[in-house]
């Protein structure tokens, strides 16, 4: 039954975001019988090291949703504070609902049901505009934004001109 409904609503969701879409941000299916795999592009914020980038990632949703977050992984090379090497987005809504067990977020910060498609991408497009370098999910890119911000920009650079290339 859950599935159902998690299904239903994000069927509507992805109709919404069809009808309206979010400014530096598209979606799509990556396979049109699974509402639950979600490809998107997300541009890179205007006035940001990321800006004209085009990087791809992969939306996944629980079974349970709304009640459990997606995970987001780019599939474009990105190199930011607060994703994992392997891709990985890491920010406060999109870790499970509830008190934060390191102690680093209010549970207000993290996930919560109301969540959507929409917030999720804004979220992710503030979290490209500024790096939080206090929890990074990649410490060398903390270290690098923090102590070598030329460093940083050349690697950010890269990756704008790659993301160009792949599209």
């Amino acid at each position: 039954m859950a599935v159902s409904q998690a299904s239903l609503l994000l069927q509507k969701q992805f109709r919404e975001l069809c009808k309206n879409p979010v400014d530096g941000f598209s979606a799509g299916l990556v396979d049109e019988t699974n509402v639950f795999e979600w490809e998107v592009t997300i541009m890179g914020p205007p006035d940001t090291l990321y800006e004209y980038g085009f990087f791809n990632a992969i939306m996944s949703f629980p079974s349970d949703y709304p009640n459990s977050p997606p995970t987001v992984k780019f599939t474009s090379e990105i190199w930011h504070p607060n994703v994992y090497r392997d891709g990985t987005v890491c920010i406060s809504i999109l870790h499970p609902p509830g008190d934060d067990p390191n102690g680093y977020e209010l549970a207000s910060e993290r996930w919560n049901p109301l969540h959507t498609v929409e917030s999720i991408a804004l979220s992710i497009i503030s979290m490209l505009a500024s790096p939080n370098d206090e929890s990074p999910a990649n410490v060398e890119a903390a270290k690098e934004w923090r102590e070598r911000r030329a460093d940083f920009q050349k690697k950010v650079s890269r990756c704008v001109r790659k993301s160009q290339e792949t599209m």
